[in-house]
Order: C-alpha cells, then sequence, then structure tokens
C-alpha cells in the first residue's frame, strides 16, 4: 500500500519490481498472450479488451434484472398504494435510472479507468472520500450483495425438490450458495472470455422469463381480461409514499452502473459505453413495465402484496403443469447476477489496490489467464463470510442510502470537473441540465430517510465514518509502521504472487486529485 498521497507514485513505481515472477518462464514471457495491450514491451501484462458491445449489454442488463422483478415487485406498489401510480414509478424510475446512466457515460469516457464510483470520485475529490467508498463496498456493499443473491438462486434451485409449503434448511441454502460463488469465482478466474459467456447465455435465460411473462399477460389483456385496471388510481397514497415506491423501484434498476468497473477491459469504450447504456436501459425499461402490466393482468393487488414470489404465483396460475420452470428461470437469473458481481467487485478492489489503498497483492494479474485472480479470489472469501452470517439482509437496508450517496457523489464529482476542468477532453457530454436533473433527485433521495426512517441512513453513515480512522492507520501513515510489520506484507506479497502466478498490473497510473 501507499503511505501517503505524496509518495504514490514511488509506491505504485516499486510495485512493478517483481524480478521473481519476471523471470520465472522466459521462454514463454507475459507479453506472447496479449501483445495488443502490452505494445510489445517484454514482461508487460494488462488486463484485455475482451469487453465487446454485446457483453456489455448483457452485464447491464444482466446486473439490473436480478431476482427483484421476478420475486417481490410489491414494494412499489405497497408504498404507492394503487396500480396506476405504480406503473407511473416504475417507468419514471427508468427514466431517472437512464439520466443517470448518461451521466456515467460521460464520467465513464472522459476518466476511462476501471474502478467505477471509485475513479470519478478519486478524481474530483481526492483521496479520502474515494477510500471511504472503498472502505463500505469492501466491507459490506458488494461481498453481501454477492452473498444475498447466491442464497435466492440457492433458494430457487433447491425448491423443486421440497413440498409445497415445506420450510427449505437454511444449511442447504448456504451450502449451495457457497458452491454457487466458488465455481462463479473459478470461472472469472480461468477467463474472461469464460466469465463473458455464462453473462451472455443466463442474461438471455431471464429475458426469455420476462418475455414470456410479458406474452402471457398481453393475451389475457387482448382476451379482455381488464377489471384490476379499473379506477387504477383509486387508493394513491401521498407524496411521502410515493417518494419510498422511488426507492423501491430504483433499487430494482441497481446495476446500471456496472459497465464503468472495467471500463478497462472494453473495447473501445468511447463508443461501446454509451451504446452499451442507451441499449440497456430502455429495453430494461419497456420490460419491467410490461412485466407487471402482466402480473396486474393475472393477479390481483391484493395477491401481489402477498405473495412471495410474484412470478411463481404467477406462473402456478397460467402455466399450469409448467409452472415449475419459473423457479428455474429466477435461479437462472440470480446465478448470472452473482456472476456479474463478483466480475464487477474484483475490478473495483483490483483497482484500489492497484492505487495503493488496499494490499499490493491484489493488483495483480495472473500472467497464464490475463485475470485479476488474488482479487478475485479475496472477493470470494468475503462473500462466502456474508453467505454464512447472521443477518445480511440487515447489512443492505444500512448501505442502501450510502449507495446513494454513492451516485450523487459521483454526479456531484462530474459537475465540479466541469467547473474546475472544463478543457478536460470529453467524447461524450452530455447536456448539463441531465446531470444538475439527476444531481438534485439523489439529493433529495438522500435527505428524504431522515424523514420517513433515519435509522438506517444514520447506521449507514457511522459505518461509512469508520473508515476515517482506517485510512489514516493504514494507508496515510503506513510509511511509519515498524520495518517487520511492512517486511511481512511484502512477504505476503510475494507468497500470493508465487501461489497465483501473478505480477503487477503494467497500468498502473495515479488518478488526479
Amino acid at each position: 500500500m501507499a503511505a501517503t498521497d505524496s509518495n504514490m507514485n514511488q509506491s505504485n513505481a516499486n510495485r512493478g519490481r517483481v524480478p521473481e515472477l519476471e523471470r520465472m518462464n522466459p521462454e514463454k514471457p507475459a507479453k506472447s498472450d496479449n501483445d495488443q495491450n502490452s505494445g510489445g514491451d517484454s514482461g508487460v501484462v494488462e488486463l484485455k479488451k475482451e469487453i465487446s458491445l454485446y457483453n456489455g449489454v448483457t452485464i447491464i442488463v444482466g446486473c439490473i434484472i436480478g431476482s427483484g422483478i421476478f420475486v417481490s415487485p410489491t414494494g412499489v406498489l405497497a408504498e404507492t398504494g394503487s396500480i396506476g401510480a405504480a406503473l407511473v414509478v416504475w417507468g419514471v424510475c427508468g427514466v431517472v435510472a437512464m439520466l443517470g446512466a448518461l451521466c456515467y457515460a460521460e464520467l465513464g469516457t472522459s476518466i476511462p479507468k476501471s474502478g467505477g464510483d471509485y475513479a470519478y470520485i478519486y478524481e474530483a475529490f481526492g483521496a479520502l472520500p474515494a477510500f471511504l467508498f472503498l472502505w463500505i463496498a469492501l466491507v459490506i456493499i458488494m461481498p453481501t450483495s454477492n452473498a444475498i443473491i447466491a442464497l435466492t438462486f440457492a433458494k430457487y434451485i433447491i425448491q423443486p425438490f421440497f413440498p409445497l409449503g415445506c420450510d427449505i434448511p437454511d444449511n442447504a441454502c448456504s451450502l449451495i450458495a457457497v458452491l454457487c460463488i466458488s465455481f462463479l469465482t473459478f470461472i472469472n478466474a480461468s477467463h474472461v472470455s469464460w466469465a463473458m459467456r455464462v453473462q451472455n447465455v443466463f442474461t438471455v435465460a431471464k429475458l426469455i422469463a420476462l418475455v414470456i411473462i410479458i406474452v402471457a399477460g398481453l393475451v389475457y389483456l387482448g382476451k379482455g381480461q381488464t377489471a384490476n385496471f379499473e379506477n387504477s388510481f383509486e387508493g394513491t397514497k401521498g407524496p411521502a409514499n410515493i417518494v419510498l415506491a422511488f426507492y423501491s423501484g430504483l433499487f430494482s434498476y441497481a446495476g446500471w452502473n456496472y459497465l464503468n468497473f472495467v471500463t478497462e477491459e472494453l473495447e473501445n469504450p468511447c463508443k461501446n459505453l454509451p451504446r452499451a447504456i442507451y441499449i440497456s436501459l430502455p429495453l430494461v425499461t419497456v420490460l419491467y413495465v410490461l412485466a407487471n402490466i402482466s402480473y396486474v393482468v393475472i393477479l390481483t393487488p391484493l395477491e401481489i402484496l402477498i405473495s412471495e414470489a410474484v412470478a411463481v404465483t404467477w406462473a402456478n396460475r397460467v402455466l399450469g403443469v409448467m409452472a415449475w420452470v419459473m423457479p428455474l428461470f429466477v435461479a437462472c437469473s440470480t446465478f448470472g447476477g452473482v456472476n456479474g458481481g463478483i466480475f464487477a467487485s474484483s475490478r473495483l478492489f483490483f483497482v484500489g489496490a492497484r492505487q495503493g489503498q488496499l494490499p499490493d497483492a491484489l493488483a495483480m494479474i495472473n500472467v497464464e489467464k490475463v485475470t485479476p485472480m488474488p482479487s478475485l479470489v479475496f472477493v470470494c472469501i468475503l462473500s462466502l463470510i456474508m453467505c454464512i452470517g447472521s443477518d445480511v439482509y440487515m447489512l443492505i437496508n444500512y448501505v442502501s442510502f450510502i449507495e446513494i450517496v454513492i451516485v450523487w457523489a459521483s454526479v456531484s464529482g462530474l459537475l465540479l470537473l466541469r467547473w474546475k476542468r472544463p478543457d478536460m477532453p470529453r467524447p461524450i457530454k452530455v447536456n448539463i441540465l441531465i446531470p444538475i436533473t439527476f444531481f438534485l433527485l439523489c439529493l433529495a433521495l438522500c435527505v428524504m430517510p431522515f424523514y420517513t426512517d433515519p435509522v438506517p441512513a444514520i447506521m449507514g453513515i457511522v459505518i461509512t465514518l469508520c473508515g476515517i480512522p482506517v485510512y489514516f492507520v493504514f494507508i496515510y501513515f503506513q510509511d511509519r509502521w515498524p520495518l517487520v510489520i511492512r517486511r511481512a506484507l511484502g512477504e505476503f506479497t510475494r507468497s500470493v504472487q508465487k501461489l497465483m502466478l501473478s505480477v503487477p498490473s503494467h497500468h498502473s497510473k495515479d488518478y488526479q486529485a
């Protein structure tokens, strides 16, 4: 890790001197597998640009469409109080997510580094705010999200083996979730193209499931089954509840910024990043609105509210003996979500380590597979710990507020950079009204929890602020550590390199605060 902001360059330079691993196989130099990225320099290892436009679309769509639209699209309906208002909220949430994605298209092309929000916050506000994001992502957001999605996958993959009404053992779910995370970590560590094939296949599977739901709903609607739409705005609740409904809706759109975490591996990011966004967000918005219309056509509002898994209840009503396919599709959806989460979170920690804010061992790339193997294993270990933890859902409640603050901070950085660095190259430059509008919307969403439910917001802030002493002890004052500790860390880094056949990334450039 770097000692201070002023000597990060020296730390990154020292990170490149790894004689043991650079000489370990002179007959098969690392450059032979990725000359297009190394520029022909001997021994240079970088992450390859292997993510195509199609892969980028499947990453965004696959990360957005998780279990939410299949399992619990009830939050919006419960808060709005009416079918009509719920459908409006679903559509408006898609528009809001699109505004945010456009802002991130500018950020991702003007700051073309992996790491997403971490890179943008570092560029605009400096090392400490960026580390606080890294801290909260490391401690809770990334591993907990992976664990919850894996546990949901486990629940639905084994549900057909248990009689209706029989409780699924928690230990069985935990075991399958552990196997899921471990297997996908192996896939991601083996080759980027393998991870992309998994993402492509399971994104297509979840799209097929939504198309089945939508087509069947439209058929019933065409037959005149419109009773549930009568007086569709009757019972609509007040503004405070509508704001809470937006929270639930926007949570279902979460993941629209995941492609920004892997910008350096995207082919022609200045073109493909915005294109992937332009394709993905409208597609997901249309699918979400039509799927909710299908649910309302088949199920009454009360049935939707009391269902533990709306898509499964819908399938039991519509598909008959074929209803078993829906839990399978939900499992496929969550499996792809875990894969996308592991892929993106490993790049975040890889970039954080490359910048000197996490142990150097996490900034290594396997010389044969050209994947950030140490970072992937690190994400796997954290996610497995969360799988066998006590109440990961409670932790998510604490940091859902912080996730909105992070997005708000990134867009604030966009506006700040527009003012401080107007001549900064911006291949994509959105109309200034878009980031201003999104900034104000995020600000409102940040303020509202203190009025409606302040405890999770306060706890999220407390957990985040705990990162400040960690930053000063382990990063800012690291050069004052005893020599024995620094030697031990160096030995640990060398051991990780030897065990995982890894060398430092050649692309070790500091962000400019």
